[in-house]
């Protein structure tokens, strides 16, 4: 049984982070940087120490606190091999397949090109929990900043081989606008439109749409209901222009 727990909180306008916990170890990682004092509030809310950082990518909105957190917790900061010119901080880089152990897991990397060309996702499999970033959204996925639609795809693609059941953290509260978007595409998804009220009532609520799970995604995503790189490219061109 998984000894990590796990709690997100919002940052920003519109960020998530996430802590991750080992109960046996005591390690407490935080999934990128968004903002120090969120995450200090965060760790003060559990009465927890940060030890690690795991960094998606290097967008500013996922890595500005990482330097103040680091000299406050002397932590271990572990990120995506191919952005470390861009990211001062890390003290280890991964790549695609490589795997680190986490309090008494083991996390796989995933690299997820597209977002950014370096982007990386973090999989804790015996936890079934994925940590996504700027790939995959809640009913979206991330805007094609460096990367193509092929690469993005592909990247995607690799996420939703993940078992069903796998939870997803994203770096984001884009559900509702990202439902509007998907029910112009599935209009037909009952699915869809069931989620969507769902999503309603809870932003209404001021209550969080996240985490998500693969298998939800894979029901009702239309960036995910699609077969081939050809057909998502016109999606995520009509979601830019919309």
């Amino acid at each position: 049984m998984s000894a990590l727990k796990f709690h997100q909180f919002a940052c920003l306008s519109d960020n998530y982070g996430v802590l991750i916990h080992d109960l046996q170890t005591g390690d407490t990682a935080s999934i990128d940087a968004p903002d120090a004092d969120a995450v200090e509030n965060a760790l003060k809310g559990n009465g927890w120490s940060l030890t690690h950082i795991l960094v998606t990518n290097h967008h500013w909105d996922h890595t500005q606190g990482i330097a103040e957190l680091k000299s406050k917790y002397g932590c271990h900061v572990i990120g995506p091999q191919a952005e470390a010119s861009k990211i001062d901080t890390l003290d280890e880089t991964k790549n695609d397949g490589d795997q680190f152990t986490f309090g008494g897991e083991t996390a796989d990397v995933i690299s997820t090109p597209g977002h950014t060309l370096g982007m990386i996702n973090f999989y804790f499999p015996k936890s079934g929990v994925v940590f996504t970033g700027d790939t995959l959204f809640a009913l979206g996925c991330g805007r094609i900043f460096e990367g193509d639609a092929n690469m993005m795809w592909n990247s995607l693609s690799k996420l939703a081989k993940l078992p069903p059941e796998t939870v997803v953290y994203c770096g984001h509260e884009y559900t509702q606008a990202n439902a509007n978007f998907c029910i112009t595409i599935k209009p037909e998804n009952q699915a869809l439109a069931q989620r969507a009220k769902e999503i309603d009532s809870l932003r209404a609520q001021g209550k969080p749409t996240l985490p998500t799970t693969i298998g939800l995604e894979l029901e009702t995503n239309s960036f995910l209901r699609v077969g081939d790189a050809a057909e998502f490219a016109r999606i995520r061109t009509a979601k830019d222009n919309a």
